[in-house]
């Protein structure tokens, strides 16, 4: 037999790796909605209005004490007082809140900073940043939430008697002119840095550090305690700017919106510490608010993980 007609050896193939299913690569997973931040803050700010607005009330007129403020807020006009600007507030969380906590996310994306070992400085940085774009996207909302919750605090020769926050946007429009929703966005830009890049960050940061240690899992106790301390953080960070704010917004008329003049007047009046006037309420507001946020973002968080678990995937 010729060698020709022999047939060669077969050789074995090549081994190919082969990934069990199921050890394959998870599936990226789907952002969470855009809207979602605006909506936890709506719930939390409709919850602590009345604070807010004892805040609001305190910074903007003569009341010296929060009780007597609250007192004088019940006395006036009854319980349903309290709430008074509460279109307002949802105004400005549905424009402010929501664009920030978008921008805050998309901040992180660009930052490189969305795994829980992101240091700090990025946080920082990204919530500064989101601060900048909502501060002035929710401008208008912030003057219209201001003025609502003040108007019953002045005389009522004073007063802007607005309806709604629709009234109060489209009577600035008309009677001060477009110029007046950028009144005081200076320091309502400046103040939503500081917010966001004290609040939003120390959060992550917070909950990342106590997640590092044995004592904390990712559930509400974290959650409250990241936030608690949050809330501390941000309240004495933004105090300065806060009272600047509520200050301007509420001024009205030819050279009211100046800055320098709102503070030479106030220092001139009140002294350096007039900017922590309303420290103790702005606290008592925000702390509540800011565990309020972050715990119904949480939970909002997980209903949408469980139904799109349920395959809704509109969400």
């Amino acid at each position: 037999m010729s060698k020709s007609n022999v047939n060669p050896p077969l050789t074995p193939p090549a081994p190919t790796s082969q990934v069990p299913s199921s050890v394959a690569t998870p599936k990226k997973k789907k952002p969470y909605p855009f809207w979602l931040g605006g909506v936890a803050a709506t719930i939390a700010a409709s919850i602590t209005h009345p604070l807010d607005l004892t805040k609001v009330r305190l910074q903007a007129s003569g009341d010296k004490r929060m009780l007597d403020s609250l007192q004088k807020t019940v006395r006036t006009a009854g319980v349903r007082g309290l709430f008074d600007g509460i279109s307002g507030t949802w105004m400005r969380q549905m424009s402010y809140s929501m664009c920030r906590f978008w921008a805050y996310e998309e901040s992180k994306k660009l930052l490189d900073a969305t795994s829980p070992s992101a240091p700090a400085w990025k946080l920082g940085l990204a919530g500064s940043m989101a601060g900048g774009i909502a501060g002035l996207v929710g401008n208008p909302g912030e003057i219209v939430m201001v003025r609502l919750q003040g108007d019953f605090a002045k005389p009522p020769e004073k007063r802007f008697n607005y309806k709604h926050c629709f009234d109060a946007l489209f009577r600035m429009v008309r009677e001060e002119g477009p110029s007046s929703l950028a009144r005081g966005v200076g320091p309502n830009v400046f103040r939503a840095v500081l917010m966001n890049a004290s609040q939003l960050a120390s959060y992550d940061f917070f909950k990342a550090t106590l997640l590092a240690t044995p004592y904390f899992d990712d559930n509400i106790y974290c959650h409250f305690t990241a936030s608690f301390a949050a809330g501390t953080v941000a309240t004495t960070v933004c105090s300065p700017a806060d009272v600047l704010k509520s200050r301007i917004m509420n001024a009205s008329g030819p050279g009211s919106s100046s800055t320098i003049a709102t503070i030479r007047t106030a220092l001139a009046n009140e002294g350096a510490l007039f900017v922590f006037k309303g420290w103790v309420p702005a606290w008592m507001r925000l702390q509540p608010t800011t565990i309020l946020i972050f715990l119904t973002l949480e939970q909002l968080k997980r209903g949408v993980d469980w139904t799109r678990g349920k395959g809704w995937e509109a969400l």
